[in-house]
């Protein structure tokens, strides 16, 4: 499920070998915190920095600065993964060089609140420049915006039309404005849920024998969304600049899963509402000419209720009702500070320290019947107190090659109070080379290495259930943090002027790898599985095609193919990791009609799926034929309005159980053939 509206960030797969003439131009490589230089609209350097002022987008008509960003050749937006701390976690984008006071305002929100005439230009940054903190990245984009005065409100509404489901309204309030070096804004949104995988469809299960069980009627449906208010505040302080961000919301959710035939009705439902904010607060000063310190606050926390309830009547015949219902309290909480220091344009340092502390509250309770079921880890409080020394340095060697290097030292305990009580101290040494290489003009090569720690999910140290799939978890006390020593390589060529391809291989040696393990009692739970490996091959291509007499058009594709190996706790056979698609295609085609005011764009996913390996039970799920196609009219510079349609052909979901973990017979195999709902949205934006 996601939170609409829906950024469907296109990518996807072509199996061929394209080359042309560069088209771009050479210029000199911009600081990123001075104004625009009067430069054609896409300009390159040997350097691997790329200028697009605002007339290259000028055919696409953009409305705000995350329109141009999602239309630059070869940028995905990456708005960052959660990991440990702040290192690496708010994403690829930066304002100014700078990137947002907290993790959760992602840099697509921020560049959704920045209208078009705030902008002055777009670099797309590869390889590092100077002032860039480019935080790991490969590639990332650097929005620098106008210094005049203004201010401007965006009011955007959306609906969601089903067939056959409930319908979603929705909508935000923006404004934003900016007065010399000051700048203030909030947000005001009510998002929905995006239920595009309910439906409907046949549940069969059959034995290990393949006699039949069970022969019913499946029928998914769900909504939900959250209401959140933003306010954000940027202005000269001591010396420096403050950047200032506060956020409040409500959210609720609620599911139903029903199961029915002449003689059986089978019900669960699901309830969830909680409230969540933030505060983000960074302070930047120059001590001088080439030293620059920067101090970051973040502070988050979410509360949540939730209500799980199972109902099953067989012969007209009740079963007792299962119930399991959670409470929940989360935090995080990070000081960041840190030193930069510009040498020259092409050697510069970088050393900090940052502290975090990170906690989960939880009571939880499973009852049959109004009987409570002991469960392992049902009340839990996890906290972690973490502190970490770095130190990086970025070396421009020559004009078209470049290295990154950095270390980061962690160290952090690990307690649990509560049915259960214990702690650990870990550590960890994180290293990272990355060295980028232009040999000639629009053809880059990257090389990565670096160890990357992996964020824990506090929830897993708590039991949880399933009871739609009749399946209960319990909590891991001894679960870790996974690790990854990651060696990549990848290349990519521009061509045509807005053509790319790229190229990325990538191999990670994992340590204490998660997954599902066994535990006692004929329980499982997530934890970690020892060691592991993935292989992965991304190719990602975008070409224009007016030379081919399609006047604005283009047609994208990537993939990502992986092959992971790990050994299976409970049967010590190699598999794959759980949760981890083999493939995940989509050929994009899309045209600008800018006589019209129009924009088109249809995508088409051939095949979706992933597999869970449980000791007990194995969930697969397989897709196809995923279609998205929409049209956006642009009457005016200030109004657009915006149709999409999603079809998806039906989807397949199957559980194997399994009779015991020791000789594994197949107790039952249950198909479920869901054919999940086509929907419309709608969105009106208007501009002031």
């Amino acid at each position: 499920m996601r939170i609409y509206p829906v950024r469907l960030l296109v990518l996807t797969p072509l199996s061929l070998a394209l080359a042309a003439p560069a088209m771009a131009q050479t210029a000199p490589s911009p600081d990123p915190k001075t104004a625009a230089q009067s430069a054609p609209a896409a300009q390159s350097n040997q350097q691997g920095l790329l200028v697009f002022t605002p007339d290259f987008f000028a055919s696409q008509q953009p409305v705000t600065a995350l329109d141009m960003v999602s239309r630059v050749p070869g940028f995905s937006v990456v708005d960052g993964d959660g990991s440990r701390g702040f290192q690496g976690s708010v994403g690829n984008i930066l304002i100014n060089g700078s990137r947002p006071a907290s993790k959760n305002d992602a840099g697509s929100d921020v560049l959704e609140r920045i209208l078009v005439a705030q902008v002055e230009r777009i670099e797309l940054v590869r390889g590092g420049a100077p002032g860039i903190d480019m935080q790991g990245f490969p590639v990332v984009v650097n929005v620098i915006t106008r210094d005049q005065s203004s201010s401007q409100t965006i009011v955007t509404s959306d609906a969601l039309l089903y067939e056959g489901g409930q319908n979603s309204y929705g909508g935000s309030w923006q404004f934003s404005a900016k007065n010399g070096d000051r700048t203030w804004g909030f947000t005001l949104s009510d998002g929905v849920i995006d239920n595009d995988s309910s439906g409907i469809g046949p549940v069969i299960r059959r034995s290990g024998a393949g006699d039949l069980l069970r022969d019913e009627t499946y029928f998914r449906d769900q909504e939900g969304g959250e209401t959140t208010l933003r306010v954000n505040y940027a202005s000269p302080f001591l010396g420096g600049k403050i950047d200032l961000t506060a956020r409040y919301g409500v959210n609720d959710f609620n599911n139903v899963n029903l199961q029915t035939a002449p003689t059986v009705r089978r019900e669960t439902t699901y309830e969830e509402d909680g409230a969540f904010g933030e505060f983000g607060a960074v302070f930047t000063r120059p001590i001088d000419s080439r030293l620059t310190s920067e101090a970051r606050f973040i502070h988050t926390f979410d509360a949540e209720d939730s209500v799980s309830l199972s109902r099953t009547r067989l012969n007209n015949v009740a079963s007792p009702e299962q119930r399991f219902s959670t409470e929940s309290e989360s935090a995080e909480t990070i000081l960041r500070s840190l030193l930069r220091y510009e040498h020259s344009p092409r050697l510069s340092f970088e050393a900090g320290g940052e502290l975090a502390y990170n906690m989960l509250e939880t009571e939880q309770a499973l009852s049959s019947g109004g009987v409570p079921v002991p469960l392992p880890s049902a009340s839990v409080l996890v906290e972690e107190t973490r502190g970490e020394l770095f130190g990086k340095g970025a070396w421009r060697m020559r004009d078209n090659l470049s290295l990154e290097g950095g270390l980061r030292v962690e160290q952090s305990t690990l307690s649990q109070s509560g049915d259960a009580d214990l702690e650990k101290d870990l550590s960890f040494i994180k290293p990272r080379l990355v060295a980028t290489w232009t040999p000639i003009p629009n053809n880059q090569f990257h090389l990565r290495f670096e160890r990357e720690v992996g964020q824990l999910d506090f929830n897993h140290f708590a039991a949880s259930a399933q009871l739609q799939n009749e399946n209960v978890l319990g909590g891991n006390l001894n679960l870790v943090p996974e690790q990854r020593w990651i060696s990549e390589l990848g290349y990519e060529s521009r061509f045509w002027g807005d053509g790319v391809v790229s190229v990325v291989l990538r191999h990670d040696e994992i340590s204490d790898a998660i997954d599902v393990i066994p535990l006692k009692d004929g329980l499982s739970a997530t934890g970690n599985i020892d060691d592991g490996t993935l292989d992965q091959l991304t190719v990602n291509i975008q070409a224009p095609l007016d030379r081919f007499g399609f006047s604005g058009g283009r047609i994208s594709a990537s993939n990502t193919w992986n092959h992971s190996e790990v050994t299976d706790p409970t049967t010590g056979e190699i598999r794959p990791i759980s949760d981890l698609r083999k493939s995940n295609a989509t050929i994009v085609v899309a045209q600008d009609i800018s006589s019209w005011n129009l924009q088109w764009n249809a995508s088409w996913s051939p095949l979706l799926g992933e597999t869970n390996y449980g000791p007990d039970l194995r969930f697969s799920w397989r897709g196809h034929d995923y279609f998205v196609g929409w049209v956006e009219y642009k009457p005016t510079p200030t109004l657009s309005l915006r149709a999409q349609i999603n079809v998806w052909d039906d989807f397949y979901q199957t559980r194997i159980a399994y009779g015991d973990r020791l000789t594994r017979p197949v107790e039952y195999i249950e198909t479920r053939s869901v054919d999940p709902r086509t929907y419309y949205s709608l969105r009106l934006r208007k501009t002031f």
